[in-house]
C-alpha cells in the first residue's frame, strides 16, 4: 500500500463558498487539494491507470476493459461507437474513458493507486464535514468516484443525475491543465428551454459541486484539442455507507 496521502488545501474555508452554493445550487472551489496531492493524482492518471471504455447499453452503461477492447476487434468496437453516436441523437448517451475507482478499491486491484487514497480522503470525516458545510447537505454519508478521460470526440449528453434519490449533489475534480475554452469539454448546465445557463471549462485542481437533480452535459472535446480532459467525478450521497 502507498504511504502517500491526499491533503485538503489548508487555506480553504467552506464558508467562502457556502453562500454561492445556497444561491446558485453550484459552486467552484479552486485549489481544493494541496499542490503535491493534485500533482500525484495527475501523474497517476497519466502513467498508472488502466482505462476502460465507457459506452451506453440498454440497461444503462458498460465499461469495456483494455483486454476486452483488444478482443472485440476494430470492426465490432467501431460498431459500438457508432451505436453510441446514434443513441445520442435522441437521448442519453456517452463515450469516454473511465477508471472505476470504487470497484478497484473494494476488490483490491491497483493497491496504493492515488485515486484509492483520494476516495478514502473524501470519505474521512474532515472532508465530509467540509462538503456538508459548502453544500448545506447535513445528511451526507459518503462520496463515490470514478476517474474520467474525455478524448477528442468524446461526449456526455444531457441528463440530470437523479439516481434513486440518494444523490444530494454531483461533483467533478478537474485535472486538466491550461485548457483553452475552444477545445470544448465544458461542463454545461441547461435551463428549461434548453439554453446554456452556465458552463465551466476544464481546469486543474478545481472542485465543481452542484445540487442534483440538475440538467447538464459535457460538450464534445474538439478534434484539435491540445490537452487531456481528465477528472474525478461522482456524487455526494446520503444512503447508508457500505459496511
Amino acid at each position: 500500500m502507498s504511504e502517500r496521502t491526499i491533503r485538503l488545501n489548508p487555506r480553504l474555508d467552506p464558508r467562502d463558498y457556502a453562500a454561492a452554493y445556497a444561491r446558485d445550487g453550484m459552486v467552484q472551489v479552486p485549489n481544493l487539494l494541496d499542490e503535491a496531492s493534485a500533482e500525484w493524482l495527475e501523474l497517476a492518471l497519466e502513467h498508472d491507470t488502466a482505462w476502460s471504455l465507457a459506452l451506453p447499453t440498454a440497461k444503462g452503461g458498460e465499461l469495456i476493459s483494455p483486454q476486452e477492447i483488444a478482443a472485440l476487434g476494430r470492426d465490432e468496437l467501431n460498431a459500438r461507437m457508432q451505436a453510441a453516436l446514434r443513441k445520442g441523437r435522441d437521448g442519453f448517451s456517452f463515450v469516454y474513458l473511465a477508471y472505476p475507482v470504487i470497484k478497484a478499491f473494494l476488490t483490491g486491484e491497483d493497491q496504493g493507486h492515488a485515486t484509492h487514497v483520494l476516495i478514502q480522503f473524501f470519505n474521512d470525516t474532515p472532508f465530509i464535514e467540509f462538503a456538508k458545510a459548502v453544500t448545506g447537505e447535513i445528511a451526507l454519508t459518503k462520496i463515490d468516484a470514478q476517474a474520467t478521460w474525455f478524448r477528442p470526440g468524446d461526449f456526455l449528453t444531457q441528463h440530470d443525475d437523479t439516481g434513486v434519490g440518494e444523490r444530494r449533489a454531483a461533483y467533478t475534480l478537474g485535472l486538466s491543465r491550461d485548457w483553452r475554452p475552444d477545445w470544448g469539454g465544458q461542463l454545461m448546465f441547461h435551463d428549461a428551454n434548453g439554453d446554456i445557463e452556465r458552463g465551466f471549462k476544464p481546469g486543474f485542481n478545481v472542485w465543481t459541486v452542484f445540487k442534483t437533480p440538475r440538467m447538464h452535459s459535457v460538450a464534445p472535446v474538439a478534434a484539435y484539442a491540445g490537452g487531456k480532459r481528465r477528472s474525478i467525478t461522482g456524487w455526494l450521497r446520503d444512503d447508508p455507507p457500505v459496511k
